[in-house]
């Protein structure tokens, strides 16, 4: 069975919520590619961890081995996206409790300027502020999407999304934290949940201090945005998402 085929076969595992054999098959060719393909040996590694987590289980080892992949590649001549390597590092690391190590990482990943991505990705805007919708929309608009959708809470989002999952589409999402249905993290856990690679970007009023946006930002989201902000930090925390994403594919 070839890395693709396996790879497939893994992941209808996990969809089943049959998370042993899926961990056994992502480990496997995570260990596999080790040496000859860094980077999908580190994606392999953290969906072994994520089947670990939805058992309930610790997945250190995993997550530990992703982020030094991805550190590796980052270093390595001739890597593509030094940018996206470093980001996942440190979602890897912020995971592990290495918060110092998640932050040099992420300033670290700041510093790279990466050339401009083609937009062709829809934007979810998951906001029950209807002025702050309309600032997100019309920002995205001129930052070139084109496809937008807006809902006003977290309910509606998480449908709205996953009819856009099942349209094979790859959406970028800007999730406010404080929904009057469901907690930010509540949201992004539900989200990730039907597709690991999403990007979410969080935005709220919050300090990013404080323990309700570190709960958020350790599900897995890929940015943060503090209100009010403006149009250039929307942009940079979509660039960043963005790069996220060409990295996984």
């Amino acid at each position: 069975m070839d890395t693709k085929t396996s790879c497939e076969v893994a992941l209808t595992h996990l969809k089943n919520k049959q998370f042993i054999t899926a961990h056994n098959l992502f480990l496997n060719q995570a260990e596999s590619l080790k040496k000859s393909e860094v980077l999908k040996s580190a994606l392999l590694f953290m969906l072994a961890g994520e089947c670990k987590t939805r058992q309930g289980k610790d997945s250190e080892n995993e997550i530990k081995e992703a982020s030094d992949l991805f550190l590796k590649y980052s270093n390595a001549k001739n890597s593509k996206n030094i940018k996206g390597a470093l980001l996942c590092a440190s979602k890897c690391l912020l995971s592990l409790g290495e918060f110092d190590k998640a932050k040099d990482t992420y300033q670290k990943a700041k510093t790279i300027i990466q050339t401009s991505i083609q937009v062709t990705r829809p934007i979810v805007i998951i906001d029950d502020s209807k002025a702050i919708a309309m600032k997100l929309k019309t920002y995205a608009e001129k930052l070139g999407y084109s496809e937008i959708h807006v809902f006003e809470n977290g309910k509606d989002g998480v449908k709205g999304c996953k009819k856009i999952f099942s349209e094979n589409k790859e959406p970028v999402v800007l999730l406010d934290m404080g929904l009057p249905d469901l907690e930010g993290d509540v949201v992004a856990t539900k989200l990730l949940k039907e597709k690991i690679s999403l990007q979410i970007v969080v935005i709220t009023a919050d300090e990013k201090t404080t323990a309700r946006v570190n709960k958020t930002i350790s599900t897995g989201v890929s940015a943060f945005i503090q209100k009010p902000f403006t149009l250039d930090e929307l942009k940079k925390a979509i660039d960043i998402a963005e790069s996220e994403y060409t990295l996984l594919q």
